[in-house]
């Protein structure tokens, strides 16, 4: 059996490429990014002794790579959406508090990023790591490092949603929604699979309800008072099946597109008096990693093009009205307030434009206002 590929299928063995760079990250490996300047790139939480150690032998004009808003958080201000710190010596401890840790200071210039540096962060927001990584330029690539194009990692999340596909369905009776559907789709963001909850029978001929609900292991299974999300999902699915049905897109992007890892970094710092974006902000991620063209191409697959949307987020229904979509109206998704989430409501109706009323609406839920 032959192996080799042909021109046309060059994006797909690009595709393949990237997913295994992205394994590759996350296991704590360099990966190598080819170019007019080769480098490796390595996650700044993976770097050890030994791996710092490795990378100085190959590299003499190694660099920390860090986001805008971790730059932010250490003293810069920078005009670029990254900046690259100078690495005299590949220093584990040094990196660690630049990129890690919540008191870090900037202690040397910072220079302008260059292609590979945004791609080596692609990667690290790929693989749902903390976007800081060490880029060390390299004369040879060596034969035990998996390489990849950059044009294939910028291109990875288009190529995508382009590829989304339906592997499996189901009925699925839920409380409060016993007529309920579960489709599974594959592609989309990342490596990993994104579900459309069908409740009831909607009429794809009239616009359809539809809710774009991001997971959320803490609100959704536990039942955490830090936010509303588990109020949101159950509701808009209980105000679905009684209102002539709809559907939920439940996307795998926790914590605002940052992983799992991340959301609970960010809630440690929350506990230490941040609100929710300025702890993401720490950490180096801006308001919200998440894309929606592939919800898109959900709905698009399941024969709806026209939607009314249950979201308190303007960016949510600004992003499906761009990827095709004609919206023709939104409606509010409210869950209970309580002390423990009122912070968090305050801050996503203060930083990001969430449209949340925190006094009369304290104790309601899914409404048609």
């Amino acid at each position: 059996m032959s192996l080799t590929t042909n021109v046309d299928e060059r994006p797909r063995r690009e595709q393949v490429q990237v997913e295994r760079a992205i394994a590759e990250m996350r296991a704590g490996r360099p990966v190598a990014i080819l170019g007019d300047e080769p480098a490796l790139a390595v996650s700044a939480e993976s770097l050890d002794a030994d791996l710092a150690a490795a990378l100085e032998d190959l590299s003499r004009t190694a660099r920390l790579v860090l986001p805008a808003p971790r730059l932010r958080r250490i003293g810069l201000s920078s005009r670029f959406e990254a900046g690259a710190v100078a690495l005299p010596s590949v220093d584990p401890d040094r990196i660690a508090a630049l990129a890690l840790k919540v008191d870090g200071r900037i202690d040397a210039p910072v220079a302008c990023p260059r292609r590979v540096d945004a791609v080596a962060l692609e990667l690290a927001r790929l693989a749902q790591m903390i976007p800081a990584v060490v880029v060390a330029p390299v004369a040879a690539v060596p034969a035990d490092a998996l390489a990849v194009e950059p044009g294939a990692v910028e291109q990875f999340r288009t190529r995508q949603a382009a590829s989304l596909a339906i592997v499996s369905r189901a009925p699925v009776p839920l409380d409060g929604a016993p007529e309920a559907e579960f489709v599974v789709f594959r592609g989309g963001e990342g490596l990993r699979d994104h579900v459309a909850v069908v409740i009831g029978r909607p009429d794809r001929g009239e616009p359809v309800a539809v809710r774009v609900h991001s997971a959320c292991l803490t609100g959704d299974l536990f039942g955490s008072l830090k936010c509303d999300c588990g109020d949101q999902l159950r509701g808009t699915a209980r105000w679905m099946a009684e209102n002539g049905g709809g559907i939920i897109l439940y996307l795998d992007q926790e914590g605002r597109g940052n992983g799992l890892a991340n959301k609970i970094r960010a809630y440690d710092l929350q506990a230490k008096g941040f609100d929710t974006y300025a702890a993401d902000a720490a950490l180096g991620f801006g308001l919200d990693q998440r894309r929606f063209d592939f919800a898109a191409a959900m709905l698009r697959c399941l024969g709806v093009d026209t939607v009314r949307v249950l979201s308190n987020n303007p960016e949510k229904i600004a992003a499906l009205s761009e990827a095709g979509l004609t919206v023709v109206g939104a409606q509010r998704a409210l869950g209970r307030v309580t002390p423990e989430n009122a912070r968090y409501l305050a801050a996503k109706r203060d930083v990001a434009g969430h449209a949340l009323d925190l006094g009369p609406f304290a104790c309601a839920e899914v409404t048609g206002g």
